[in-house]
């Protein structure tokens, strides 16, 4: 492509952008909340809007039924080029708490902020704005061009926020269809400090909730205590021996698969300039805490790590009851690097909560989640193309960062379709996702849109 026709593309960007937001604040109003039955209806009805608009796009473009909610699935012609999947979801987090919304979460709105103008609602940057940005990339290059980009495959999932439980299935039956050269994801972010990133390795994750049982009912701790088991007590015993007093998780095991910072990762994340004190403060915290011996982004991008998320049990209402539970709850989250296994993780886990249980008590498992770390290859040369054209609208070189999170699907492409997938986002750490006053910033979107431009154009 000329730099005369990127030109037009980006230019038709700029004049689009009006037009744009009302089109993202269309599919912002669809409150398509996939973890709650109630809005079943609301998810079918968002992924119906998205075909619709692939298909006026100029794509031809299905809906895909699941056993959950479906898939939304466009291609245009091959070509020449690359071919490409570009992967988005289409469902958003819950919105609970409300009262801690500013605004109704399905009425979005353009707010003027001291940052900045920024697009307010559920799904702005996660990910309906995200997936957005893409789409609007497409529209100009059609004005311009005539045409869409040819050898593109377009995937839309409507669960990423319950778990994805259909999409391996879907790959698994669609894997001719959909295996191209290279995946793109859209849902990330830039680095903290508003410099373009591609994500180049993620965490795993292994989620399990507990359940101990001992008596028959909650005991009377004056008549029982001190002679029969206190299921909060088991279970707090087995948590608390989940790590050793420097951080080190004491699982048989636990670390196999587990690799350490080549030189030039540890040169270009040092040159990061990462702030472990400022960026805790942000949350209210001061100290860092973790393994002895690691920089902190080695920490969060790539050392595993054993967390406690919930624990109940008892009676935790106004007031006092002095009972000994029949149960206790807890759920528990373990994030995955290098090649750690997450069935021998899981079952590292269960073995050691068994291993605290009395004769006479009980334990119950559900599994909430498995996915293995991924590391994509950068030796492909469309990473450096990418890094250099996300350089040239940002005015900022572009750099390559770990994820502390997880995006199982960018794992599921590398064992089910054999390919990579590059991870460019446009978020910012401060856009409140899965929380109240969810929000993307104007500049964000029309930025993005402009990048994913320069990205297509590039690997053309």
């Amino acid at each position: 492509m000329t730099d005369a026709k990127l030109d037009e593309i980006l230019d038709r960007l700029d004049a689009d952008l009006p037009q744009a937001i009302d089109r993202l604040m269309g599919f912002l109003r669809i409150p398509s909340i996939s973890t709650d039955p109630a809005h079943d209806a609301d998810v079918q009805r968002a992924a119906e809007w998205l075909r619709d608009e692939l298909v006026g796009l100029g794509f031809t473009a299905d809906i895909r039924p699941t056993k959950g909610h479906p898939m939304v699935v466009a291609w245009t012609p091959q070509g020449t080029e690359r071919t490409l999947l570009f992967y988005g979801h289409y469902d958003v987090q819950p919105v609970d708490p409300l009262h801690l919304w500013d605004r109704p979460p399905f009425e979005p709105a353009v707010e003027d902020t001291p940052a900045g103008n920024v697009i307010r609602g559920r799904g702005a940057s996660d990910d309906k704005g995200q997936l957005m940005t893409f789409l609007e990339a497409c529209r100009a290059w059609k004005a311009v061009h005539g045409e869409l980009p040819r050898g593109l495959t377009l995937l839309f999932e409507g669960e990423e926020e319950s778990g994805s439980p259909s999409l391996i299935p879907f790959l698994e039956e669609h894997r001719d269809e959909l295996s191209q050269s290279l995946a793109l994801i859209c849902d990330t972010a830039r680095y903290a400090d508003g410099r373009p990133a591609i994500s180049t390795q993620l965490r795993g994750l292994v989620g399990e909730e507990i359940i101990v049982r001992g008596a028959d009912r909650d005991l009377h701790s004056g008549s029982f205590g001190g002679l029969a088991a206190n299921p909060i007590q088991i279970l707090c015993n087995a948590l608390a021996a989940l790590k050793d007093k420097d951080g080190t998780v004491t699982l048989p095991g636990f670390y196999d698969g587990t690799t350490d910072l080549t030189d030039t990762q540890r040169r270009d994340w040092e040159g990061l300039e990462f702030d472990a004190a400022e960026f805790l403060q942000r949350v209210g915290l001061k100290h860092p805490i973790g393994e002895k011996g690691r920089m902190p982004l080695e920490m969060v991008w790539n050392r595993p790590t054993a967390e406690i998320n919930g624990i109940t049990g008892g009676y935790t209402g106004d007031g006092f009851k002095t009972v000994l539970p029949a149960e206790a709850r807890a759920k528990v989250s373990f994030r995955l690097t290098g090649t750690q296994d997450p069935a021998a993780i899981r079952k590292a886990f269960r073995d050691h909560v068994c291993s605290f249980l009395p004769e006479d008590c009980s334990v119950e498992f559900a599994e909430h989640g498995g996915s293995p770390a991924s590391v994509m290859d950068v030796s492909d040369p469309a990473f450096v193309a990418a890094r250099e054209a996300l350089g040239q609208e940002w005015g900022r070189e572009a750099v390559f960062i770990g994820m502390g999170g997880s995006i199982p699907v960018a794992g599921d492409f590398k064992r089910l379709l054999g390919m990579d997938s590059l991870l460019v986002g446009f978020a910012r750490d401060d856009d409140r996702i899965h929380s109240p006053n969810e929000k993307y910033d104007v500049e964000s979107f029309a930025k993005g849109a402009r990048s994913w431009a320069r990205i297509l154009a590039a690997l053309r």
